[in-house]
């Protein structure tokens, strides 16, 4: 007993070193629940260290209830230092022109940002974001092992591509992976084929939004209905059922060879089966009929700066050492990337995962890629998923499932208030 007493007074004798906090103000950062702080925390503890400024992160609630918690605090005066929010065309609802700092007025911090995120983040010609994380895409992970067994290349285009789902489907494995039981995971290719809809039509979200383009009679946009129908005959067969868990394993434990997914997935996979199998993944576009392919990106949520804030000169401060190299790097070491930073000039590590550093990054080198939809676009159907399955499970046609979304897209326009009529 008498030597416990003595270990645990040597222990409370020790001194507990915590991080010295830098002289001047502490600035409020908000983040909502649905966004993984650990790499922010981690760039933060740095930036103590690095610049002098001192950032405390205050979590929010997400979705709808975050929404109007921010819109609350916009109403009071009362909005964070630096917000983390949305990108794309949710960031009109915050009246930005009022409530955040145009850096513009700072084009050491705008001339870093890849264009696909900083249109994202412009309205009019401000530009008012800082992205938080790094990208995502909806695209093809896809097995190498089983590629490399089978002598198969990267498909140039998307008759290649169902050529390589019959081939290993032919072999015995899943020509392609469907996990419909995890609903969202349905809408992938519908979504992450928008790069070849922007190829065929350029304006089409703003001519969509507007009302004046509809899906029924674009034929880029009725395509991405009519590649539901031609990949059916590859499906796993629990594919109506199959949840994203099995996804996961499927591709893992090389059952199928591609899953139409979000790239987080690889994430997803690194934390179940380890870096060796995740370093097995490879990554390519939706790819288009006539080979000119592109990546559609889902660039990250934005931090903004209150300009009517007590500390604008700090915030600033903070947000021009966030997207440094050298932040970057502490990010990229804390939480790996699912898809490439939207910061020019930034090379990941030896530690990313090759599928970003190699396959994504070279869309993003080559200046082949495009934002998905909803970040130029307000109007998305509240069925999309539904319409997805059943195009996707043969029960209607493309030509139909375009024409529905449409209708269902006007029940949204509607509800938005824009004039379709």
């Amino acid at each position: 007993m008498k030597k416990l007493v003595a270990l645990l007074l040597t222990l409370l004798l020790v001194p507990v070193m915590i991080p010295a906090m830098a002289e001047g103000p502490t600035l409020r950062i908000a983040v909502d629940t649905n966004a993984s702080a650990d790499g922010l925390r981690a760039v933060i503890e740095k930036a103590r260290e690095d610049i002098g400024v001192n950032v405390e992160v205050e979590i929010r609630p997400g979705g709808d209830e975050g929404d109007n918690l921010v819109k609350a605090w916009i109403a009071a005066g009362e909005v964070p230092d630096l917000l983390y929010y949305n990108s794309g065309s949710k960031l009109l609802e915050m009246d930005p022109a009022n409530n955040f700092v145009d850096l513009t007025a700072y084009p050491h911090i705008v001339d870093r940002l890849a264009d696909s995120f900083k249109g994202a983040v412009t309205v009019g010609d401000a530009v008012y974001g800082v992205p938080l994380t790094s990208s995502q895409a909806g695209a093809i992970l896809y097995n190498k092992v089983i590629y490399e067994e089978l002598g198969l290349e990267v498909p140039a285009n998307w008759q290649e591509f169902l050529d390589n789902c019959k081939a290993c489907a032919d072999a015995g494995y899943y020509g392609l992976i469907g996990t419909f039981g995890t609903s969202w995971s349905s809408q992938v290719l519908f979504l992450g084929d928008y790069y070849n809809v922007v190829t065929g039509y350029p304006t089409f979200a703003a001519d969509f939004e507007a009302g004046t383009a509809k899906y029924a009679i674009t034929p880029s946009a009725v395509r991405s209905f009519e590649k539901y129908t031609e990949v059916i005959p590859y499906y796993n067969p629990d594919y109506v059922v199959a949840t994203y868990e099995d996804g996961v394993e499927y591709l893992a434990e090389a059952k199928g060879a591609h899953w139409i997914i979000l790239t987080q997935a690889l994430q997803n996979i690194d934390s179940l089966y380890g870096r060796e199998t995740v370093d097995e993944i490879g990554v390519f576009c939706v790819p288009a009929d006539d080979g000119n392919n592109g990546l559609t990106v889902w660039v990250a949520n934005g931090i903004y700066v209150n300009k009517n804030g007590a500390h604008v000169d700090e915030a600033i401060k903070f947000i021009e050492y966030y997207i440094s190299d050298a932040a970057l790097d502490v990010y990229a070491n804390t939480l790996l990337a699912n898809g490439p930073f939207c910061i020019k000039g930034y090379q990941m590590g030896d530690n990313a995962y090759a599928a970003v550093a190699k396959d994504m990054q070279a869309y993003f080198d080559a200046g082949t890629t495009y934002v998905a939809q909803e970040f130029e676009c307000a109007i998305k159907g509240a069925n999309c998923e539904s319409i997805c399955i059943e195009v996707g499970t043969g029960a209607i046609s493309a030509e139909e499932a375009a024409a529905i979304y449409d209708d269902d897209c006007y029940k949204m326009a509607v509800q938005l208030g824009f004039n379709w009529d």
